[in-house]
């Protein structure tokens, strides 16, 4: 992606980081936030070239010169990344990222590196990039990439300048998976989910998702109407179906929005992840207040939260279930 270009999906991104290397005012760190689409790592990789580009014009790379193109291919020996090994990046990997950069780079000057799934980072892990955002062993740039900032250390949050990522134009993005053969209403769904989950869709997954939406509509129709059912199709169909914490972290998404619907039934308008449902949504939305929707989409998003710090699966949705049917 050109510089040009992300000018045009985020301009107020790119005009702040562009002002910052003109003028020589690039942070030490960043935390880049934004969901699936806004192109986080692509203006991450633009800054980096801005930096080592030795034909930069009024903070722009020229993107052709050798520095430009090692970095947009992902092999400039002071340009490092780090993805999450497994569901989590760990302290081992930090600690040989600071190994590494005590060792003299084949270039002089600033090192970058870039934290993909920078929320995934264990205590220990956070902990030690901690030191090493206070400490560098050299002039280094640190750029977090998250859809979720809040889930990093706060003390890593106070000491990194967070720059907030347009989300994509959902319409863009649900045109894509319905191309791709989806129903308007699952690649509706599919257009909201993180980017982590969509990489390298193939057609089993796609089915599960579809089936994946069919129990949230089910659970939610137990939830509010036959609460005893409600658990024991947790146990026979939910947790057989979202198997381990990645699949399961779906599914609370998946439930996350069906509540943002029913807000926006309430608040008559908006765009819908389950527009086949309405009947059902504008029903139930005149029995919940809003107070209890925010209530019931906190309860989720704690359960996600809960989720990160391995609590046992099944006892984890028991009590959702219970606090969004105290809720419903």
């Amino acid at each position: 992606m050109k510089w040009t270009e992300m000018e045009v999906e985020q301009p107020t991104v790119m005009t702040m980081l562009r002002q910052a290397v003109k003028k020589d005012r690039l942070s030490h760190a960043y935390i880049f936030e934004g969901m699936h689409g806004s192109r986080k790592e692509e203006a991450a990789l633009l800054m980096a070239q801005s930096i080592f580009c030795a034909r930069q014009t009024e903070g722009r790379p020229c993107e052709s010169c050798v520095e430009c193109k090692r970095i947009a291919h992902g092999n400039h020996p002071d340009v490092m990344f780090l993805h999450p090994d497994g569901d989590s990046i760990k302290k081992a990997q930090v600690e040989a990222l600071q190994k590494e950069f005590t060792y003299k780079g084949m270039e002089a000057g600033t090192k970058v590196y870039l934290v993909h799934q920078a929320d995934t980072m264990t205590a220990s892990a956070g902990n030690s990039l901690l030191k090493f955002l206070e400490e560098p062993a050299s002039p280094t740039m640190a750029v977090l990439l998250t859809e979720n900032a809040h889930f990093l250390l706060p003390t890593i949050q106070s000491r990194a300048q967070r720059i907030s990522f347009a989300p994509p134009l959902l319409s863009t993005r649900t045109a894509y998976f319905q191309e791709q053969g989806m129903s308007p209403a699952s690649a509706g769904l599919l257009a909201r989910l993180p980017d982590e989950t969509l990489t390298n869709y193939e057609e089993e997954s796609k089915e599960w998702i579809v089936q994946g939406r069919a129990l949230v509509i089910q659970l939610i129709s137990e939830v509010q109407q036959r609460p005893q059912q409600a658990l024991l199709t947790l146990q026979e169909k939910w947790l057989v179906h979202f198997k381990d914490r990645k699949e399961l972290d779906i599914g609370l998404d998946l439930l996350l929005f069906w509540y943002r619907d029913l807000l926006s039934v309430q608040k008559a308008g908006g765009e819908f992840a389950y527009p086949d449902q309405m009947q059902k949504l504008e029903s139930q939305a005149l029995s919940i207040t809003e107070q209890e929707i925010a209530a019931s989409m906190q309860f989720i998003l704690d359960a996600k939260r809960r989720l990160r710090a391995n609590v046992n699966n099944q006892l984890l949705m028991e009590q959702l279930v219970l606090h969004l049917q105290e809720g419903s």
